[in-house]
């Protein structure tokens, strides 16, 4: 039986409603490794390192990164000295974790798992913060969205802090605008693609099963700032704060090469900071991150 096949089983025996076949076979494919040490992935991966760390308690607080793919951003928090338990429902990323603790030689992590976001082996109140960085746009069902996040105020201590990711409705439409030409070929000009984005702008709902529409994301749910605070206050996190991990950044051309350049690399990032938290603009991003406090 194909590894796929496996973890649409394990959602099932769980009563859980599944992810996107495309989705799990993205994974499963090895595909996510180093999608955030190039391109646009570098602009999302500083800037949420930066929220990161002006909000986590200091070391060696505990630390769940739950859908954590290949552990990215588990192994930096644990060269800084806390104690990370990463999670995935992939067992290639988790296996993959293994390939990047040869970077990170002076330490390690508390534990790698293949694990469902919304059933978390772990104890009621015995995480300091917890990182949802892929769950809640992989998840398209409302109620098993706020059932991951239940899940991880289960986990929290009071006062610890949940870090959730979301990709907005904008996008989809806005990375095929970058690449626009009238020569022909451009998924703007089929039909279906644009019925896609309408449906996508008008409640979040990206519908491409296998990606039968466009060779990009599959099914997923894509949230405005506005109502991903509302999901998390209904999961019991009544104030959080959204902010845009790329701002208007990720337009620049041969983000690349900018990105070896200091000078470059800092004006990059200090645009992001600019329009981080404004709400007329955000959405420009299409990488969102909410800070929530368990209270």
């Amino acid at each position: 039986m194909k590894q796929t096949n496996n973890f649409l089983m394990i959602a099932k025996e769980k009563d859980m409603k599944t992810i996107d076949n495309a989705v799990l076979t993205y994974y499963e494919e090895g595909r996510e490794y180093n999608r955030l040490r190039t391109g646009i992935g570098l602009i999302e991966f500083e800037r949420s390192k930066e929220i990161l760390l002006e909000n986590l308690p200091t070391p060696p607080a505990v630390i769940y990164d739950i859908g954590g793919a290949y552990g990215e951003y588990s192994w930096w928090l644990a060269s800084l000295g806390y104690e990370v338990h990463l999670f995935d429902l992939s067992e290639t990323n988790i296996k993959m974790s293994k390939k990047l603790a040869e970077e990170y030689p002076d330490c390690s992590l508390a534990a790698s798992e293949v694990c469902d976001a919304r059933k978390v082996p772990r104890a009621d109140n015995s995480a300091d913060a917890v990182l949802l960085m892929g769950p809640l746009y992989h998840i398209t069902d409302f109620e098993e969205r706020i059932r991951a996040i239940r899940e991880s105020f289960r986990l929290l201590k009071k006062g610890g802090v949940l870090f959730s990711a979301a990709l907005t409705p904008y996008s989809v439409l806005l990375d095929k605008l970058t690449v626009y030409s009238p020569n022909g070929g451009s998924y703007l000009e089929k039909p279906d693609f644009l019925a896609m984005v309408e449906r996508e702008l008008k409640d979040g709902t990206h519908i491409n099963p296998n990606k039968e529409v466009y060779a990009g994301l599959g099914s997923s749910h894509l949230h405005t700032a506005k109502a991903l605070k509302a999901e998390l206050k209904v999961g019991g996190f009544s104030d959080s704060v959204v902010h845009g991990t790329m701002g208007g950044a990720w337009l620049a051309n041969n983000i690349d090469e900018l990105w070896k350049n200091e000078k470059s690399r800092n004006i990059l990032m200090t645009t992001v900071r600019l329009l981080d938290t404004h709400d007329e603009i955000i959405g420009l991003s299409c990488h969102l991150l909410a800070v929530s406090k368990r209270i």
